[in-house]
């Protein structure tokens, strides 16, 4: 029996059913060898490892699902490999159009990536007898964005990657499928926190990994761009957008807004937003609810990813308004 796979290439490969089997796995995560120097802290040292089960641990396989899943993902490292060898050819092409010898490029390159994450909505079971599952769920994806190269000598990287259509679901990889509802913040935070762990470990070390034949270094910079302004909420731990506090970059009020739509500045940052949380949580002056809420302007929950400053959706307006 004969079928055939469409590759990320867009080829048509019409082959027996065995040699497809083979042929998908390489398009998975985990199939790909690589290497770590330094080796990543806190994350599990066996690259195969296929799909983990989001919550409890590593599975072996793909097809043993539990009934009681709640989220299952790609080791972070692991997919990011996967992306990389994707885009072999065009690494390569990239290479070949700068002009670049690419036995002397073996260092020097970094990668721009960008995460997105946000709900998908309803997605009960209208009939049927499947396992109880929370009606909602959640993807976290990532795209690659750019490949840069620093080669030695040179004073200016060179761009060799550009994402034509970052927006595109072909180049959006996901990473974690999640039930859950997007503002539940603490189921979020319990499965994301190993993806943070993992981004936060490779930030800090550089990817070795055989391109076009020959081992190359990679390190990464991550962008948290794709996150609209209700997951910003989630992740910097504000509050729902309904807060007075109307803005996720700054400490404006609605009223304050109103008045002055011109002078805002970005004022806030994720570390910023941790000590606050911190100052909610133990209240040190003791002061009644709305004193201490003034206080932390809105920040009532941990943050647990950093999330880039950007313009937000409502400077977005602000500029438009202005315009």
């Amino acid at each position: 029996m004969y079928r055939t796979v469409k590759a990320t290439s867009g080829r048509q490969i019409f082959q027996p059913l065995h040699t497809l089997r083979s042929a998908e796995k390489e398009l998975l995560p985990g199939f790909h060898q690589f290497e770590w120097q330094p080796a990543l802290k806190n994350v599990c040292s066996s690259w195969d490892l296929g799909i983990i089960d989001g919550l409890s641990g590593w599975t072996a396989s793909v097809d043993d699902v539990p009934a009681d899943t709640i989220a299952r993902r790609f080791r972070y490292d692991v997919a990011l490999v996967s992306a990389l060898k994707d885009l072999e050819e065009d690494i390569m092409e990239g290479l070949r159009e700068r002009g670049l010898d690419d036995s002397t490029c073996t260092s020097g390159f970094t990668v721009v990536v960008k995460e997105s994450c946000d709900g998908m909505g309803d997605v009960s079971e209208k009939h049927g007898s499947g396992p109880a599952v929370p009606e909602k769920a959640v993807r976290f994806s990532f795209t690659i964005m750019s490949i840069n190269i620093q080669a030695e000598g040179e004073e200016d990287a060179v761009t060799i990657f550009q994402e034509q259509k970052p927006n595109s679901e072909l180049s959006c990889r996901p990473l974690c499928l999640m039930f859950v509802d997007e503002s539940d913040h603490e189921t979020l935070t319990a499965i994301l926190g190993p993806v943070v762990a993992e981004r936060k470990a490779m930030l800090e070390s550089r990817l070795i990994l055989s391109v076009g034949g020959l081992l190359r270094s990679f390190r990464f910079f991550f962008r948290g761009t794709g996150y609209d302004e209700k997951m910003v909420r989630e992740m910097e731990g504000l509050e729902a957008s309904g807060s007075t506090y109307v803005c996720t970059l700054c400490d404006s009020t609605r009223a304050e807004a109103s008045q002055n739509m011109v002078l805002h500045s970005i004022t806030r940052s994720h570390t910023e937003n941790l000590e606050r949380y911190e100052m909610w949580r133990t209240n040190p002056f003791s002061e009644s609810t709305e004193e201490l809420r003034d206080r932390v302007k809105g920040v009532s929950a941990k943050p647990f990813m950093e999330t880039q400053p950007t313009l937000d959706a409502l400077h977005c307006d602000i500029g438009n308004a202005t315009e």
